[in-house]
């Protein structure tokens, strides 16, 4: 069964769409992610032009963060004080990357520059939690049998650590946060935030998949509290950030919209029961795993994309 999208311009499978959805929205209760960086690649690798790929995807992660925050609300796990300064600079940069948008619309730059964000920004992170889960992953086994070597790699670490402690304890306007205990300065999380509204806008993800990461290995957040607080940033920021781009760019296609939500809010469920029962270093490396999956995809698409054009152009 096919449907039309008005504002895509063309058709695509009823079942195969809510299908995403479900995919998406399980990844979102799983990690903490809002499931955009898998979702935007896929609905163009099916068709779906990128500008309108990134801003309809953003809509349908509000209703996927919504509903995992909701589950994760119930078991304690959103830190709302860390949340609302996130959404601070989520909002601020949220309304610049619309801009940003707008202005390479004009000059046809707005394409390319959403897939080689994708292709930087997840290769990066994939790599860097990947082998930060391995590691840790390595750490645990060798415990028992590596006493002194243990005992001196976590003596440097805490040096590390305290070290990058000092520096953030330097900024002003420390803040203490009791849900996730820490402490840091209100700049850095609005400073994130500014960052992360920035891509949700300009690759149509909430910045879960690089959200998580630096609430782990820089503000030293518990794993289950990140996932939730997360999920909270994640559906304020792409609730404006879906109403700029359908106010300014018109890029937004309802019908797309509805279809995903249709899967996302019930695999945003079924993705934090699950959670629930893998360890944090399990979820970290998955997590990675994935990201990186997706970047060869892209990476790929970009490389192989002119040949085949070229061989097409050869024939007529």
């Amino acid at each position: 069964m096919y449907v039309y999208l008005p504002i895509a311009l063309t058709s695509v499978s009823l079942w195969l769409v809510v299908g995403l959805g479900l995919l998406v929205g399980l990844l979102s209760g799983l990690f903490g992610v809002g499931g955009g960086f898998l979702m935007t690649p896929l609905l163009m690798m099916i068709g779906i032009p990128p500008t309108v790929a990134a801003a309809t995807d953003a809509n349908q992660i509000v209703a996927a963060s919504a509903s995992g925050t909701l589950a994760h609300w119930r078991l304690g796990n959103v830190d709302f004080k860390m949340g609302l300064l996130l959404l601070v600079g989520g909002f601020t940069g949220g309304a610049l990357g619309v801009h940003v948008i707008k202005v390479l619309r004009a000059t046809g730059g707005a394409d390319f520059l959403i897939k080689m964000t994708y292709v930087i920004m997840l290769g990066v992170v994939g790599a860097f939690m990947f082998f930060e889960s391995l590691n840790a992953l390595k750490k645990q086994k060798a415990a028992a049998s590596m006493s002194e070597a243990e005992l001196k790699r976590e003596e440097d670490k805490k040096k590390a650590k305290a070290k990058k402690k000092g520096m953030l304890s330097s900024l002003p306007f420390q803040v203490h946060f009791e849900k996730s205990g820490v402490t840091h300065s209100a700049i850095l999380p609005i400073a994130l935030g500014i960052f992360v509204g920035v891509l949700a806008a300009i690759m149509g993800v909430g910045g879960g998949f690089l959200m998580v990461p630096v609430m782990i290995y820089l503000l030293r957040m518990p794993m289950h509290v990140v996932v939730g607080t997360s999920l909270f940033q994640i559906m304020f920021t792409c609730v404006e950030v879906t109403f700029l781009q359908a106010y300014q760019n018109h890029t937004v296609d309802i019908v797309l919209a509805i279809l995903l939500l249709a899967g996302s809010t019930i695999g945003a469920q079924v993705g934090t029961t699950l959670g629930k029962k893998l360890h944090g270093d399990q979820l970290k490396i998955l997590l990675a795993i994935i990201v990186l999956g997706v970047t060869v995809k892209m990476i790929l698409g970009l490389v192989l994309e002119p040949s085949l054009l070229l061989a097409h152009g050869g024939g007529h």
